[in-house]
C-alpha cells in the first residue's frame, strides 16, 4: 500500500530528466569512440591508404591528431583552384633545352646569364643558374604587382583608391606621371596599369610606398618564395642594386596563374595589366622567330599562330630581364624568364635572350594530333537467290 502511493506521489519531472542524462551519456561516448577512430585514421588518409567521402574534410581528421589548442586548417579556393589548374612544380628536366641554353651562354664569355621555362600542366622544365640574383631592372615590377593584388584580395587595398604624388615617389625614366604636380592623384589601377604599360618608374614608386614600403616589400616576397627578389632603391634603379633571378620571376607569375596566391578575381586583373606592356622584342619576339617568324613582323603574329605572351621586360644597359606567361594553341601555359648582365648597352645581352627565347620553341608547340583511324569498309553480303 505504501509503495503504491509512493509511485502514485513521484514528480512527473524524474522520468525526462532521466532520459536526457542517458541520451548524454550516449553521446559523449560517441564522440570518444569517434575521436580515437579519426585518431586512428587520420595517419592512413594522409599516406592515400584510406579513401574518405567527399563531404569528409581531410583537416578535420588532422584536427582530431592534433595537440590540444591547435586549430584544423580550413581548405580555401586558392588551395583548391591550384589543385586544378597545377602548381608551381618542377618533375623533368627537358636536358636538351637547358645544355642548350648553357651553349649559347658559353659563347659570351663576359656576359653572365640566368633562365628558367616550367610546363605549369606537366611539370616540364629547363633551367640555367635559375637561382642567381642579377639586376632586375624594371622586371621587378612584376613581383611588385603580385603583392599589390594580395593588399587588394585581403581589403587592405582599393582599386580605385586614390595614391598621391609626392617627392619622394618621383621617379625619372619611364613613364609620365613624374611630370604631373606634386599632390597630383591617381586611382590605383591606373597606378598599377602604368607601371607595367610604359614601365612607369613613378607608378611604381607610388605602389611600394603603399604596399608599406621597401622593407615590408621584401618580408612579402620572402614569405612568396621569392628569395633572390629585393627592392633596394626606389625606381630608378640604375645601379642594379634591385635584384631577382629568373626562377623568382617565373614564380611569380605562376603563382597567380595556377591560382596558389591570388583569388580569381585578381588573376583577372593580373592578367590585364600584364596583358597591357607595350615591349614584346625580347620574349615574345626570340618565341616567334623561333616558331618561323621574322624580326619586325606585327605584333599579333605570335596570336596569328596561336600563342600569346603576357610578358614585362627590364632594361638598365647593364641588365636586360623579360619573364611572362606563356598561353600555347592547346590551352597549355608556361612560364619562362632571362636575365643578362653584362657591359652598357651591348647588343649581345638583347639577343642572348632573344636567342634563349627561340631556343624553347621545338618545346612549346603543340604535339600533332594522332592520324585518326578511318573506319573498315565491309563488303556488302551477296544477295541471296
Amino acid at each position: 500500500m505504501s509503495s503504491s502511493r509512493s509511485r502514485r506521489q513521484d514528480p512527473g519531472w524524474r522520468r525526462p530528466l532521466l532520459l536526457l542524462l542517458r541520451l548524454l551519456l550516449m553521446g559523449v561516448g560517441l564522440g570518444v569512440i569517434s575521436g580515437s577512430a579519426l585518431k586512428m585514421l587520420a595517419p592512413q588518409v594522409q599516406q592515400g591508404n584510406v579513401t574518405l567521402p567527399a563531404w569528409l574534410n581531410l583537416d578535420l581528421l588532422q584536427g582530431a591528431a592534433l595537440t590540444p589548442g591547435r586549430q584544423p586548417q580550413t581548405t580555401n579556393n586558392a588551395s583548391t583552384m591550384a589543385t586544378s589548374l597545377g602548381r608551381f612544380e618542377t618533375k623533368e628536366e627537358i636536358t636538351a633545352l637547358s645544355q642548350r641554353w648553357r651553349a649559347l651562354a658559353a659563347a659570351e664569355k663576359d656576359l653572365q646569364a640566368s633562365a628558367f621555362l616550367l610546363k605549369l600542366d606537366d611539370g616540364r622544365y629547363a633551367e640555367l643558374s635559375p637561382d642567381t640574383a642579377l639586376p632586375a631592372a624594371s622586371s621587378i615590377k612584376t613581383p611588385i604587382l603580385l603583392v599589390a593584388l594580395e593588399l587588394l584580395d585581403a581589403g587592405d587595398l582599393s582599386w580605385n583608391e586614390p595614391l598621391t604624388l609626392s617627392k619622394t615617389t618621383v621617379g625619372g625614366g619611364a613613364g609620365w606621371m613624374a611630370s604631373k604636380p606634386l599632390g597630383s592623384r591617381f586611382p590605383t589601377h591606373e597606378v598599377a596599369t602604368e607601371m607595367i604599360r610604359v614601365s612607369d618608374n613613378t607608378a611604381t614608386n607610388l605602389l611600394i610606398e603603399r604596399v608599406g614600403g621597401k622593407e615590408l616589400l621584401n618580408q612579402r616576397f620572402n614569405a612568396l618564395g621569392l628569395s633572390a627578389t629585393v627592392v633596394n632603391n626606389w625606381l630608378p634603379d640604375l645601379e642594379g642594386t634591385n635584384t631577382t633571378s629568373a626562377r623568382d620571376l617565373a614564380r611569380s607569375i605562376a603563382l597567380v596563374d595556377t591560382g596558389e596566391v591570388l583569388s580569381t578575381r585578381s588573376r583577372d586583373l593580373f592578367r590585364e595589366v600584364m596583358g597591357t606592356s607595350r615591349t614584346n622584342r625580347l620574349l615574345p619576339g626570340g618565341l616567334l622567330k623561333g616558331l618561323g617568324g621574322e624580326q619586325g613582323e606585327p605584333d599579333d603574329s605570335l596570336m596569328v599562330k596561336g600563342y600569346r605572351v603576357l610578358n614585362k621586360t627590364g632594361d638598365i644597359g647593364i641588365a636586360y630581364a623579360d619573364a611572362g606567361l606563356i598561353e600555347l594553341p592547346d590551352g597549355s601555359r608556361a612560364v619562362a624568364a632571362f636575365l643578362v648582365k653584362g657591359p652598357f648597352n651591348d647588343p649581345r645581352s638583347t639577343e642572348l635572350i632573344r636567342s634563349m627565347a627561340a631556343a624553347m620553341a621545338p618545346v612549346l608547340k603543340p604535339k600533332p594530333p594522332l592520324p585518326r583511324k578511318s573506319p573498315k569498309t565491309v563488303a556488302p553480303a551477296p544477295p541471296q537467290p
